[in-house]
C-alpha cells in the first residue's frame, strides 16, 4: 500500500468514526430520532425479504465498499447510501458465506458496523445509520455456528443446534457454564464423579463429561468453565461421531472464543453480590489495519470470587486472561494466535447425603467437608494456532493447531450413609444418632491434549448440482497422568477385616465443618495413560434444484490407548500389596451420518436425518482389565424436525422429534468388578421446540420445551433396572428467559427452568432398603433481571437469582446431591468505549 493510500484510508476510517460518534451523541442524548428505517424488523422490510430466493454466498471479510461490491455483484440488487460515501471504506465487514436470502446476507454483511439498511423501491437498498433502538437486536440471534464442518446455515442444517449467544449471557449475568447450558434443551447437570472433577453434564440422556469442545477441539480437561472468553455457545445434540469423532451419544457443546475485530473497543464489568461475589471482566480490542494486511489483538481477562447463597464454607476463587492475535483479516491468508490461561483455587462442594430414595432431612446449608483441609485446584494452559487460505473463490484450506496442559489438585469431601464407617442404619434410626460417613476423593493429576486439525471446503457445481464438502483429517495424543491416595486402612470389625475410612464422621443434623482433619492416607493408584488418534472426514451438502437439500457425510476412526498403572490394596492390618498392571487398546471404527432437507419456503425447513457415535472403552482415557477387551459402545439417532425463520430472520422456530438408541451397553458384573459385557440396551425417545429471537423490536426471548422418555430395554446383570428411566434424564425440561427494553435506557428481563424428577443411577435405580426408586423431586426457579443505561458508555445491571429461594436439588450423582443456591442478587456495572 503506497502512502498516498494509507493516507486516504486513515482518512476514510476517521471519518467513519467521526460519523458514529455523532451518532452516538445524538443516542446518549435521548433523542435518537432517525430518517433511516429499522432493519428487517418492518413489515415492508418481512415482505420484500420473503420474495428473495435463498442463493450461495461467499465473501469474504474485508473493507465494507469491497465486500459491498461483491454483494451487488452477487445479486445484482442497487445499493444506494443516505450517509457520505466516502465513509464506507471506512467499516470493516465480517464478510459471510452460506445459503441465504439477500437482505439476511446483507444484514451479516453489516453485523457490528452500526450501519442499517432499508427497501428503497424495487431492488433498490438503502443503506444508512442504524436507529438506537435496535443497535443491540442484529446480533441477538445467530443463523450459524464457527464450525467448519457445518458449513451451511443453522436453518439448511439437519440437526437441533442450539447457539446461546453472549448477549443473552450478559443479560442473565453468567459466570459458569452450567449456568449458560440452562438455557439449552435436552440438558440436565450432574455432579462431580469420583475421578473426575468439573463441568459434568448429560445431553438428551446420555452423558456428555467428555463432549465439550473448544473452537471444534475437545477441551479435555476436568474444571469448571467460566465464560468471559466467549462469543457463542453451541449444544449440537444427536450423535456427531462424523463430525467429532469418539463420543457425542447424546450431542456435544462447543465453546465458541472471542476473536479480534477491525474495530477498537473497551468494555469493562464489575459486579458484587450478595453472595459475597466479586467479579471483574475486561475485553480489549486493538485493531491494526495498516500491518500485515489487517491485523488485530484482542484481551480478555477475568477475576471472580464469591461463596454459594445458602451454602456454608463453599468458595469459589477463579481467574483467567485469553490473548489472542490476528493477522492478515484483509487477505486471503489468515493466521491467528491465541492463548488462555485458567485458574481455579475452589472450596468445592459435594453437598449432601442420599437417605435411602430420597434427599436427607437435613438443612440445605449443611457441609459435610472440612473448611480447611477441602479443596480444587486447577490450572489450564491452552495455545492454537489457525491458519486459513483462500486458495481460490471456491475453495478454503484450514489448518488449526493446539497444545493443551490440564494440571488438577483435589480434596473433597462426599458424604455418605450406610457404610461400614458409618454404621448400618434404617428409617427407623433417629435422625441426631446417624453419623455420615466423610469419603475423601483425592488426586494429583495433569492432562495433556496435543492436537492438529486440518480440512478443505469446497464449494463446487457438478452435474448442475450445488455441492458444499469438506474433507478433514486430524489427529494427535491424549495423556493423563491421575496419583490418588486412599484414606481407608484395614480394620478388624468382629471378627471381620474391613476397610474403614480413618476420617472421623460426622453428624447428620449437624456436621462440624470447622473440625481439624485427621485422617491418614496412603498410595492408592499411580496411572499413566497415553491415546493417540486419527480420525479422517468427508462430508458434503448438495442442493438438488431450489426445494431439496441431501447432506451426509462419513468417518474413520482409529483410537490407540496404552495404560499403565500400579495399584496399592491393603487386605489386612500392617499388611500392602502393590500390582502392576498394563493394557493396550486399539479401535478402528466407521461413523455415518444422511439427512434429507426439503424448503417448502426460503425461511423454512423439513429434515430428517440418521447419524450413528461410538464410545470406546478408553474414552476416559482409562482402561481396566475388564474393560481392555471390550469393543466400543454403538449408538444411533433417528431424528425428524422442522426449522422456520420468521421476521426477517429475527425470530427462528425449531421442533424435533428423536430418538436415540445405546445398542450394547457396557454393565459391570456386581459381584465381579473385573467382569464387564456389553450386553445392555438403552432408549431414549423424545421431542423437543425451540422459540428464539425478537417478537417485536423491542421483545426478545428464549425457552425452550424437551420431553424424553428414558429407559433401560436391556439389561444382562440388572435385569431389575429394565423399564426405568436413565440416571439424570428429566421426563420433562422447561428453559426460558425474555427480555424486553422499555424508553429512556431501562430494560427488564426474567425467566425461570422447570426439572422434573431424576433417578440416580441407570443400573440400580431402587434403593436396597426401602425398594423404592432412587430420585430427587422436579424443581422450579426463577431469575430476574434489570438495567439501565446512564449513557452508551455507562450501564448499570441487577440480577435476582432464585427469586423465590427454592430449596431444591441442582446436581445429582449415585453417591451424593447438591442443593441448589439459594436466593442472592448481583449488582454491576458496564463500561464500554
Amino acid at each position: 500500500m503506497s502512502r498516498k493510500q494509507r493516507k486516504l484510508a486513515k482518512h476514510r476510517a476517521w471519518l467513519a468514526l467521526g460519523t458514529m460518534t455523532a451518532y452516538a451523541a445524538i443516542s446518549a442524548s435521548g433523542r435518537a430520532q432517525t430518517p433511516y428505517p429499522q432493519n428487517s424488523s418492518s413489515k415492508n422490510t418481512n415482505a420484500a425479504s420473503a420474495q428473495f430466493p435463498a442463493q450461495q454466498f461467499d465473501i469474504h471479510a474485508g473493507p465494507l465498499d469491497v465486500v459491498l461490491a461483491q454483494f451487488i455483484k452477487a445479486t445484482g440488487i442497487s445499493l444506494t447510501y443516505s450517509i457520505p460515501a466516502d465513509t464506507i471504506p471506512g467499516f470493516h465487514s465480517a464478510g459471510v458465506s452460506g445459503l441465504y436470502p439477500a437482505p439476511q446476507a446483507l444484514e451479516l454483511l453489516l453485523a457490528n458496523t452500526g450501519l442499517s439498511y432499508s427497501f428503497g423501491g424495487q431492488n433498490t437498498i438503502i443503506i444508512g445509520l442504524q436507529h438506537a433502538d435496535t443497535v443491540s437486536v442484529s446480533g441477538s440471534i445467530a443463523d450459524s455456528v464457527a464450525l467448519d464442518r457445518i458449513p451451511t446455515p443453522l436453518i439448511d442444517t439437519a440437526q437441533s443446534i442450539t447457539a446461546i449467544p453472549k448477549d443473552v449471557l450478559a443479560q442473565q449475568a453468567a459466570t459458569t457454564l452450567r449456568d449458560a447450558l440452562r438455557n439449552a434443551p435436552g440438558i440436565s447437570l450432574a455432579a462431580g464423579e469420583g475421578g473426575s472433577q468439573g463441568d459434568n453434564l448429560t445431553i438428551r440422556g446420555f452423558t456428555a463429561r467428555n463432549d465439550i469442545f473448544l473452537d471444534g477441539m475437545r477441551d479435555f480437561g476436568s474444571y469448571y468453565r467460566d465464560p468471559f472468553n466467549y462469543d457463542q455457545i453451541n449444544v449440537l445434540e444427536g450423535p456427531a461421531g462424523v463430525q467429532f469423532g469418539r463420543g457425542s451419544t447424546g450431542g456435544v457443546v462447543n465453546q465458541e472464543s472471542k476473536t479480534p475485530q477491525l474495530r477498537p473497543f473497551i468494555n469493562l464489568d464489575g459486579a458484587f453480590g450478595t453472595d459475597l461475589t466479586r467479579r471483574f471482566t475486561a475485553d480489549i480490542n486493538e485493531p491494526l489495519p495498516d500491518f500485515a494486511h489487517g491485523s488485530a489483538v484482542r484481551l480478555n481477562i477475568m477475576g471472580h470470587e464469591s461463596n454459594v447463597a445458602e451454602r456454608d464454607v463453599t468458595e469459589n476463587r477463579r481467574f483467567g486472561f485469553a490473548p489472542t492475535f490476528a493477522f492478515g483479516l484483509q487477505s486471503p491468508t489468515r493466521l491467528m494466535l491465541d492463548y488462555f490461561h485458567f485458574s481455579e483455587n475452589d472450596i468445592p462442594d459435594y453437598g449432601i447425603p442420599w437417605y435411602f430414595n430420597t434427599v436427607a432431612p437435613v438443612a440445605r446449608h449443611n457441609y459435610y467437608g472440612f473448611r480447611d483441609a477441602n479443596f480444587l485446584k486447577t490450572d489450564v494452559d491452552m495455545a492454537t494456532l489457525k491458519g486459513e487460505h483462500d486458495l481460490a473463490e471456491d475453495t478454503l484450506l484450514r489448518d488449526q493447531f493446539r497444545y493443551a496442559n490440564y494440571m488438577r489438585k483435589a480434596q473433597i469431601t462426599e458424604p455418605q450413609l450406610n457404610t461400614a464407617t458409618s454404621g448400618s442404619i434404617t428409617p427407623l434410626t433417629p435422625l441426631e444418632q446417624v453419623q455420615v460417613n466423610r469419603n475423601q476423593i483425592a488426586v494429583d493429576s495433569t492432562e495433556s491434549f496435543l492436537w492438529d486439525q486440518a480440512d478443505v471446503t469446497l464449494n463446487k457445481s457438478l452435474l448442475g448440482m450445488k455441492h458444499l464438502g469438506v474433507v478433514g483429517i486430524e489427529g494427535g495424543r491424549e495423556t493423563s497422568d491421575p496419583v490418588r491416595p486412599t484414606f481407608y486402612a484395614p480394620q478388624l470389625v468382629n471378627g471381620k477385616v474391613l476397610s474403614i475410612n480413618t476420617v472421623p464422621t460426622a453428624s447428620l443434623l449437624n456436621p462440624n465443618e470447622n473440625q481439624t482433619f485427621s485422617g491418614t492416607s496412603q498410595p492408592s493408584s499411580n496411572v499413566h495413560t497415553t491415546s493417540t488418534s486419527v480420525g479422517v472426514y468427508v462430508l458434503d451438502t448438495i442442493e438438488i434444484g431450489k426445494r431439496w437439500i441431501v447432506s451426509g457425510g462419513g468417518r474413520w476412526d482409529r483410537f490407540n490407548t496404552d495404560y499403565k498403572a500400579a495399584n496399592w490394596a491393603y487386605p489386612a492390618p500392617r499388611q500392602t500389596t502393590v500390582t502392576n498392571s498394563q493394557f493396550n487398546r486399539v479401535d478402528e471404527k466407521p461413523t455415518w451420518r444422511g439427512a434429507l432437507v426439503f424448503k417448502p419456503a426460503s425461511n423454512g425447513s423439513l429434515y430428517f436425518a440418521y447419524g450413528t457415535s461410538f464410545n470406546p472403552s478408553a474414552e476416559t482415557l482409562s482402561l481396566s482389565q475388564g474393560t481392555a477387551n471390550l469393543p466400543p459402545e454403538e449408538n444411533q439417532t433417528y431424528e425428524f424436525g422442522s426449522k422456520w425463520d420468521l421476521r426477517g430472520g429475527r425470530l427462528a422456530l425449531r421442533a424435533s422429534l428423536f430418538r436415540t438408541d445405546k445398542e450394547n451397553a457396557r454393565e459391570v458384573s456386581p459381584t465381579n468388578s473385573l467382569l464387564y459385557v456389553l450386553a445392555g440396551n438403552q432408549r431414549v425417545d423424545g421431542a423437543e421446540a425451540v422459540v428464539q429471537g425478537h417478537l417485536t423490536s423491542r421483545w426478545e426471548l428464549l425457552s425452550s420445551y424437551t420431553y424424553m422418555h428414558s429407559e433401560v430395554v436391556k439389561s444382562q446383570f440388572y435385569p431389575a433396572a429394565v423399564g426405568y428411566p436413565l440416571a439424570n434424564v428429566p421426563a420433562n425440561l422447561f428453559n426460558l428467559w425474555t427480555e424486553y427494553r422499555l424508553p429512556r435506557g431501562f430494560e427488564v428481563g426474567g425467566g425461570g427452568n422447570y426439572v422434573d424428577s431424576r433417578t440416580a443411577s441407570s443400573t440400580v435405580p431402587l434403593d436396597p432398603t426401602t425398594g423404592l426408586i432412587k430420585q430427587v423431586p422436579s424443581y422450579i426457579v426463577f431469575n430476574a433481571m434489570a438495567t439501565y443505561e446512564i449513557n452508551e458508555r455507562i450501564q448499570l445491571q441487577a440480577n435476582v437469582y432464585n427469586v423465590g429461594n427454592r430449596n431444591y436439588i441442582d446436581e445429582i450423582h449415585p453417591a451424593h446431591i447438591v442443593p441448589g443456591a439459594g436466593t442472592s442478587a448481583l449488582f454491576g456495572m458496564k463500561f464500554n468505549f
